[in-house]
């Protein structure tokens, strides 16, 4: 699973997930991505099950790239606890997905293969996404 090595902070604030995202909204890597239609936290777990669905149906061809990283640990108390006494001990991580991003890539395997992966990832995430395609670059202009 992902987590980051070592954090400024232990406990962060839970924040808000307003907007699209305007950054990791492109296929840059692999031919054939898959992208959140919608807001939501994505936990380090769903996105090594979505990574494990990907990998073993393409078998030994093809590359994945996971874009997201969970580098928001998400705090809880433990059960059966009172109110107050402060903010409860982390307990897992989750990275913040907005409407546009593209969470995995995937190039390397025929566009059916591909598609087919991507779906099975998708039925791990808890987000309704949608399979997107690398534009081609049209050159000529300077």
């Amino acid at each position: 699973m992902l987590i980051p090595k070592r954090v400024k902070y232990r406990k962060v604030q839970r924040g808000r997930m307003k907007g699209v995202a305007t950054r990791g909204n492109t296929v840059t890597y692999g031919e054939y991505g898959l992208q959140a239609i919608e807001p939501s936290w994505i936990t380090s777990n769903q996105i090594e099950a979505a990574r494990v669905a990907m990998t073993r149906y393409i078998k030994r061809g093809g590359q994945v790239w996971i874009k997201i990283f969970p580098d928001k640990p998400v705090t809880q108390k433990p059960a059966e606890t009172r109110m107050g006494s402060g903010k409860g001990s982390p307990e897992y991580w989750v990275a913040v997905v907005k409407p546009g991003r593209v969470m995995f890539e995937i190039a390397g395997v025929p566009e059916e293969e591909a598609h087919e992966a991507l779906r099975l990832a998708s039925y791990k995430l808890p987000v309704k996404t949608k399979i997107v395609k690398r534009e081609t670059e049209t050159g000529g202009e300077q």
